[in-house]
């Protein structure tokens, strides 16, 4: 996160210095004629596989499969729960999620709608769900959730690099 941060920092500072719109009017576009961009591409409009992985975070989820949880997330992942940054997801896992998925006895989601949105290799996602989770010690928590979530691909995949979620009790 760090080597992003000083990227976006760099670049930052770079683009400030250059006066961009001159730049790129006196940059030869000629080469650019038959280029067409991908989003522009019928494939931008596939949305499938940004959608089974984050269908395939639920079910792992709901089973518990913290290995599954793991696959579906960059390695550079940020992580936001309920108003606090967590980090990445290997992070989140360790110190976080982890620890309460011993304690979970059933996880389980209802009623969840999904919407994605391709552009060229990134996706971005919202999703609104319930769920309810039952406790080793007896309790159980009922809650009504939504997502957001930034997806990109490469060679590998579909893979979730920005995860934001939040939940309250259900009103009626």
């Amino acid at each position: 996160m760090t080597k992003t941060l000083t990227r976006i920092a760099a670049t930052a500072l770079v683009a400030t210095l250059i006066p961009l719109p001159a730049f790129a009017q006196q940059m030869d576009h000629s080469s650019h004629a038959n280029h067409q961009m991908h989003a522009m591409d019928a494939s931008a409009d596939d949305v499938a596989g940004a959608e089974e992985t984050l269908k395939a975070y639920r079910t792992a989820l709901e089973a518990r499969d913290a290995q599954a949880m793991r696959a579906l997330f960059a390695e550079d992942s940020a992580i936001f729960e309920n108003g606090k940054a967590e980090g990445s997801f290997a992070n989140y896992m360790e110190h976080h999620l982890g620890p309460e998925l011993d304690a979970i006895v059933s996880f389980t989601f209802t009623d969840p709608t999904l919407t994605v949105t391709r552009m060229g290799h990134m996706a971005h996602a919202y999703e609104t769900y319930g769920y309810r989770i039952e406790l080793s010690d007896g309790r159980v928590i009922e809650r009504d959730g939504v997502a957001t979530s930034v997806l990109a691909h490469d060679a590998d995949g579909w893979r979730i690099v920005q995860y934001h979620s939040s939940s309250r009790a259900p009103r009626n």
